[in-house]
C-alpha cells in the first residue's frame, strides 16, 4: 500500500499520515513514513524524540552523497541512481516504522533542484515499487509537490480538508493535478468537522462518493499541537475514526 497525503496547510495532513502510519504497522512488515513536507512534522507525531530527529539530515541536503549516486556532472545526470542502501543508513527505526525525512525548500536566488529531485524520484521509486511494505507520504502543503512527479506512482491520493471554502478548492485543485499526473484514486477525508452541517458542506463540494470518511474536531489534539514533543496519543475519537477510515482504505486499494 502506497500513500500519499495531501491538502491545504494546517488541515490536519500530518495528524492522518502519522495515524495511518501506526496502524499500517499492525499489519504490515515495514511501514516507510516518509515527511516530505518542509515543516517536518511527521517524525514528532509517529513518536519519534526531537533530539533524534535533530541527527538525521534531509536527503536533499546531502550534497556529496547525491553527487556520488548521480554522476556525470552538470545537466548529465543519472536518472536512476542506485539508492537501496539509503534506505537503510538514513532511515529512523521505531518498532516496524521506518522515518525518512526528504528534505526542505531552497533560499530563494539558489541553484534549482534538478539532481536532487532526480536522487528523490530514484529513491521514493525504491520505495513504491517495493511490494514487502506499506508507504505513508506525508506531502507538503498545498500542490506543488504534484508537480515534481513525487507522488506518480502511489496507490491512492488522500486529500484532508477541512471545512472551509479555500480548503475545499486547495482539495479540488490537488484532485484535478493528481488526474492529469495518473494517480489512479484519489479520496478526500473531512477533518476538525464539528456537526452535520460541515458534513453537510464537505459533502455539497466534494461528492458523497469520494470522501473516505469524517474525523470530528478533537480539543485534546488541538491543545496538543501547542506543546513540544510527541503528539497526541493514539485514541479516543481520533482512533474510531482513524480505523474506519483505515478499513475503508484497505478496501479501495485491495
Amino acid at each position: 500500500m502506497k500513500i500519499a497525503v495531501s491538502g491545504k496547510g494546517g488541515v490536519g495532513k500530518t495528524t492522518v499520515a502519522s495515524t495511518l502510519a501506526k496502524l499500517l504497522a499492525e499489519s504490515h512488515r515495514k511501514v516507510y513514513a516518509v515527511d516530505a513536507d518542509p515543516d517536518a512534522c511527521l517524525a514528532a507525531a509517529v513518536g519519534i524524540p526531537d533530539e533524534q530527529v535533530r541527527t538525521l539530515k534531509p536527503l536533499v541536503e546531502m550534497k556529496e552523497l547525491i553527487d556520488q549516486k548521480s554522476s556525470g556532472g552538470g545537466a548529465f545526470f543519472t536518472l536512476n541512481p542506485d539508492v537501496d542502501d539509503i534506505l537503510n543508513e538514513y532511515s529512523i527505526p521505531m518498532g516496524n516504522i521506518n522515518f525518512l525525512r526528504m528534505g526542505g525548500i531552497k533560499q530563494g536566488g539558489t541553484a534549482c533542484y534538478c539532481r536532487e529531485n532526480s536522487f528523490l524520484h530514484a529513491l521514493m521509486s525504491g520505495l513504491l515499487f517495493d511490494k514487502e511494505c506499506a508507504v505513508i507520504l506525508d506531502m507538503g502543503a498545498g500542490i506543488e509537490h504534484l508537480t515534481r512527479g513525487t507522488a506518480r506512482s502511489v496507490d491512492i491520493m488522500l486529500v484532508v480538508v477541512e471545512p472551509s471554502r479555500n480548503s475545499v478548492n486547495t482539495a479540488l485543485l490537488v484532485e484535478k493535478l493528481a488526474d492529469e499526473l495518473g494517480i489512479r484514486k484519489v479520496k478526500f477525508i473531512g477533518n476538525k468537522v464539528r456537526n452535520e452541517k460541515e458534513k453537510e458542506f464537505i459533502r455539497k463540494h466534494l461528492g458523497d462518493d469520494k470522501i473516505l470518511g469524517f474525523i470530528p474536531f478533537d480539543d485534546y489534539i488541538w491543545e496538543s499541537s501547542m506543546e513540544s514533543g510527541p503528539a497526541a496519543e493514539l485514541g479516543g475519537v481520533l482512533l474510531g475514526s482513524m480505523k474506519e477510515i483505515h478499513e475503508k482504505l484497505l478496501r479501495e486499494v485491495d
